[in-house]
């Protein structure tokens, strides 16, 4: 009985230590309350340059087009890139990939990045047939939405650069399966370097 007592004594001690609304009441600044430690007077600062939004807001134009957002249209993913194709824009895809994408996926895309040579586990290499095949708005929407082990990059890579980095991988992929006569007959028409 003594034993039921004492449980019964340590199970409400427990209980009374995780009473009170400490955390809840402690000071603290909400939203818009005013600020004294602040430059501008405001616990609410306004958003930095380049800032990613990690939703969608409703008043915010650039967005309006989800599938722009997220790579997925209304039959399925986006096969068109919404952005034009230049060199400019596959270099800031080269860019935001050796950044976001190389430490799992490598440089070349095989999944053999640093991360998997150390142990962690070997993402699908962007050259598989799968992948080769999938529409370009895949990419865009597993980065938006993460995918697998990878968590979601919407909250780190702007719209904008998850294109750009679809049109890298897209690239990538192509430049490993370029034929010869490809990079004649472009040299020959005077197409090589240019963008499309």
């Amino acid at each position: 009985m003594k034993i039921y007592l004492t449980l019964a004594l340590l199970l409400l001690a427990s209980l009374m230590s995780a009473c009170g609304r400490n955390m809840y009441d402690q000071p603290k600044y909400r939203v818009f309350d005013a600020s004294s430690l602040l430059p501008n007077g405001a616990s609410t600062q306004p958003l930095q340059a380049n800032t990613v939004p990690r939703t969608i807001a409703a008043s915010d134009n650039r967005y309006a087009d989800t599938s722009f957002y997220s790579g997925l249209g209304a039959t399925g993913f986006v096969s068109e890139f919404p952005l034009e194709l230049t060199t400019d824009l596959i270099e800031r895809g080269q860019n935001r990939y050796n950044i976001y994408c190389s430490p799992c996926h490598n440089y070349s895309g095989d999944g053999m990045g640093m991360v998997v040579q150390k142990g962690f586990p070997h993402p699908t290499s962007f050259h598989d047939p799968r992948l080769r095949s999938a529409e370009v708005g895949y990419f865009v929407n597993a980065m938006t939405n993460g995918f697998g082990r990878m968590f979601s990059y919407a909250s780190r890579i702007a719209p904008e650069d998850r294109w750009a980095i679809a049109a890298y991988i897209k690239t990538l992929q192509y430049s490993q399966y370029a034929l010869p006569e490809d990079a004649a007959s472009s040299a020959a028409s005077g197409t090589e370097g240019e963008s499309h």
